[in-house]
């Protein structure tokens, strides 16, 4: 009877443990997530207004304004392939620090710029570390997860990142219309970019072996080239995000009249956001990753397609909701497919291959955009937004989540 007693007692222990191991929201996990609120909210104060700046600041047409916010895509895109081999190489922590502090200190280049060529090369040369502190924080985040609870993980994680690029421009939006100050905002970005940085100095991750004698270079250190067919459809979804998030306040302007409403624009978008997160990691949680795949992707459709009919400010602000709907279950499902069809040992190349897909897609919305808005109209850039999600969506739905499902390397 002793022995059973001490059995059950042991038994009750072991699972106690286990609960705790397993508890989701552990203190390293928001430390991360903080990281990369304070990461995405420091460089997306400022996206909205960027345009209005260039303009005001240096007389920029609209052509030369997508050409000069394109180019830290061009360097993001770049560097980040480079980056998950890093973080899957070296010291996770110390990769993460360091990219962390050369993002934070590229902010004071803004406050210094005085000529608009001046401005174009700290934008562009912006994007270095930003791209390689999203793939650090990013692989971060995984290593301090459950392993059971990683989908789940995932999906929040990525409410921290597109809550931030939901509201701060509604911040920044609000910032400038009520001092105008541009200075200002660039110094609300340092700032919190310095305390994004110190939470990054104070993360504690699992001591992690680095695998040593790996494979020969092949573009799989770089890239995850058997997600390939992801990669294409992603980068369709992030041209539209691109365009909105970079010309919505002009376009709102321009077709609609509307003012000061850019702000409420972003709050609506954040709050569709929050919302699919919060509903949409339960079905990660329970393997439905396709399903809430299909579900966003459609969402988000409806959602762009009313933003380019311009039928009034109700179907400005309606379609704001809808696309923070709609992105908000479709992207943490992509990230868990990437996550699914790569080796434990190839999480930074997962991480950093899902963001190249999307910075691809939004560099070149960013770069069409501007183009299409100065020699045909806004209006006509945000239909081929509309077109563009119609065409993800078709593709997604006809062959990419057949393509997770024979390709993925786990079968739970």
């Amino acid at each position: 009877m002793k022995d059973d007693s001490v059995k059950c007692v042991a038994a009750e222990v072991v699972a106690t443990s286990d609960t705790v191991k397993e508890r989701l929201w552990n203190s390293e996990y928001l430390k991360v997530m903080m990281c990369n609120f304070l990461l995405f909210f420091a460089f997306y104060l400022l996206t909205p207004l960027l345009p209005i700046y260039l303009d005001s600041q240096f007389q920029a047409d609209k052509d030369m304004i997508g050409i000069v916010l394109s180019g830290y895509v061009v360097a993001t895109l770049l560097v980040r392939p480079f980056s998950g081999f890093f973080v899957d190489s070296f010291n996770r922590k110390r990769v993460l620090t360091i990219c962390f502090f050369a993002f934070f200190i590229f902010f004071a280049g803004y406050i210094g710029a005085a000529t608009l060529l001046m401005f174009a090369i700290v934008r562009t040369l912006h994007g270095i570390p930003f791209g390689a502190t999203t793939v650090a924080n990013s692989t971060v985040a995984i290593d301090v997860l459950p392993s059971s609870r990683r989908n789940e993980g995932i999906g929040y994680y990525g409410l921290s990142n597109n809550l931030a690029m939901a509201s701060a421009p509604t911040a920044g939006i609000y910032i400038y219309n009520m001092t105008g100050n541009f200075s200002l905002l660039f110094w609300i970005s340092l700032v919190l970019s310095c305390l994004g940085f110190l939470c990054a100095c104070r993360v504690r991750l699992p001591e992690r072996e680095i695998v040593k004698n790996k494979p020969k270079l092949s573009l799989d250190h770089f890239f995850l080239g058997r997600a390939w067919l992801l990669a294409v459809n992603i980068s369709l979804f992030g041209l539209c995000w691109g365009v909105m998030s970079n010309y919505v306040a002009i376009y709102g302007q321009e077709m609609l009249g509307i003012t000061d409403g850019t702000g409420m624009f972003f709050l609506l978008l954040s709050a569709g956001l929050m919302l699919s997160r919060v509903f949409g990691t339960r079905s990660l949680r329970d393997g439905k990753i396709t399903r809430n795949c299909t579900r966003g992707v459609l969402i988000s459709l409806l959602g762009y397609t009313l933003f380019a009919t311009a039928w009034g400010e109700w179907s400005f602000y309606l379609s704001a909701l809808l696309v923070g709907l709609g992105n908000g279950q479709m992207y943490p499902a992509f990230m868990t497919m990437f996550i699914k069809m790569a080796r434990h040992d190839q999480r930074g190349t997962a991480n950093s291959s899902i963001l190249i897909s999307w910075d691809l897609g939004m560099g070149a919305g960013i770069l069409a955009g501007g183009f299409i808005a100065e020699y045909v109209s806004y209006e006509a850039a945000f239909w081929v937004v509309a077109a563009m999600q119609a065409t993800g969506a078709l593709l997604f739905i006809l062959s990419t989540r057949m393509f997770f499902t024979r390709r993925r390397l786990d079968r739970e």
